[in-house]
């Protein structure tokens, strides 16, 4: 099971020199991936929880791919709706090419209203225009010319490449805890990438769900890579109500061992609180990925 780190790319505190520290602290303490967030608008919806300045992360993963070695990189999760698929289908495949082979394509559907305004996408509409992004883009990267004619989006003769460096193509992760999100995965997915929750919730209910739908779609199970929250305490926090991992280092091991036992292959832990005062100063972070790197014995 690989184990990862987010990258905050947005708040007063995010600059060119904490980028590049984020990074090289991963993959210096053994960390196997790290992902990075998207938005487009800073619209005051995303403002309050995700502070501007925010880099773009297509922009920023193919910085970071010539300051790191071996270190898988990834969105967490890119808004498909936002960008015509055509851009998402070349910039991934070029920021592969850079990082050679080591990039993954998180993708969602979105939540702030006001940013969809802003852009212009229409909100209700985002899941059906996320599907047909999802199926251009595969086409994509699949085919050196490209046609479609679609509900949302249609072109002709559209002369494709670079192709990704990793083959058949990187890896999609489809976010979102819906049926709905689910059922994406299954169809347009590598892995279902559902995010901060609680390990019964995955056993019990999460995956047997996924695994439903995969059999009525007769479709494989995408595979599981969780993002979840990296809170560490002194004192245990209740078992009852604890996300996975919040709490001391063991309950946190305990959760790890729990993911690895129900399937996970991919776990990201994200430090930020969704408060915007603590996107300012990111040392508690570092210190937080480099205590728990050590605790569960990641270099071993």
């Amino acid at each position: 099971m690989k184990i990862g780190v987010t990258i905050l790319n947005f708040g007063l505190g995010t600059k060119l020199g904490s980028l590049e520290r984020w990074a090289q602290l991963a993959e210096g303490l053994g960390y196997h991936f790290a992902m990075i967030s998207d938005h487009v608008a800073v619209t005051p919806d995303v403002h309050a929880r995700y502070p501007a300045p925010f880099y773009d992360p297509f922009v920023a993963l193919a910085w970071l791919a010539g300051v790191t070695q071996n270190l898988e990189l990834g969105a967490t999760v890119i808004i498909l709706p936002y960008r015509h698929p055509l851009l998402t289908a070349r910039m991934a495949p070029n920021i592969d090419q850079l990082c050679r082979g080591r990039f993954i394509l998180g993708v969602g559907v979105g939540w702030a209203k006001q940013e969809f305004e802003a852009l212009g996408v229409p909100f209700e509409e985002r899941g059906a225009i996320t599907n047909e992004y999802l199926a251009v883009i595969k086409k994509c990267w699949a085919n050196d010319v490209v046609s479609h004619d679609g509900r949302y989006v249609s072109f002709r003769e559209v002369h494709t490449g670079p192709r990704p460096a990793r083959s058949p193509h990187p890896p999609i992760w489809v976010g979102g805890h819906s049926e709905a999100a689910m059922r994406r995965a299954v169809r347009f997915g590598d892995a279902w990438h559902p995010i901060r929750v609680r390990t019964d919730w995955l056993a019990n209910e999460g995956l047997p769900a996924l695994r439903r739908i995969a059999e009525a779609e007769g479709a494989p199970v995408p595979a599981l890579c969780p993002r979840i929250r990296l809170h560490l305490t002194r004192s245990p926090l209740d078992e009852s109500t604890r996300l996975a991992g919040e709490g001391t280092a063991d309950q946190i091991r305990r959760d790890l061992e729990t993911l690895a036992e129900i399937g996970a292959e991919y776990v990201l832990f994200d430090t930020y609180s969704t408060k915007p005062e603590d996107a300012s100063d990111f040392e508690k972070d570092w210190t937080a990925v480099a205590t728990l790197a050590e605790r569960i014995g990641l270099k071993q």
